[in-house]
């Protein structure tokens, strides 16, 4: 992810969790906040030393930020996101982590409404 895209300082994280909204499943939460000035959303993640040891916290984030630009087009732009991982992350496929954020983030609306693709007979 790009340097701009990406909640780094302790005060934004602060300011997402104390003015965003929460939505949570058993294995993410995700706080997001509304910047209407925004044109890109912004990631922060937060993995606890609950979830394992560092390969294994390394190995959720990356999974996390793959999730995200992947999904990049179908997300709201004008957002700050911060998805904080719990344990059960731990030990979940990419497939699994990739159903479980998608889960949350349509709990939680951040997700634009999918165009189904019409494709022509030639």
């Amino acid at each position: 992810m790009k340097k701009e895209q990406r909640i780094k300082k302790n005060k934004e994280f602060s300011l997402v969790f104390n003015k965003g909204t929460s939505v949570a499943n058993r294995q993410f939460v995700i706080y997001a906040l509304a910047k209407e000035e925004q044109n890109q959303f912004r990631l922060g993640l937060s993995v606890s030393k609950k979830v394992g040891n560092a390969v294994t916290r390394n190995r959720v984030k990356r999974m996390i930020r793959t999730f995200f630009q992947t999904y990049k087009e179908r997300l709201h732009t004008e957002y700050d996101f911060v998805v904080i991982a719990r344990k059960p992350v731990a030990t979940m496929e990419y497939a699994e982590v990739e159903a479980s954020l998608l889960h949350v983030l349509r709990k939680g609306r951040y997700l634009k409404k999918h165009k189904k693709q019409q494709f022509k007979n030639d």
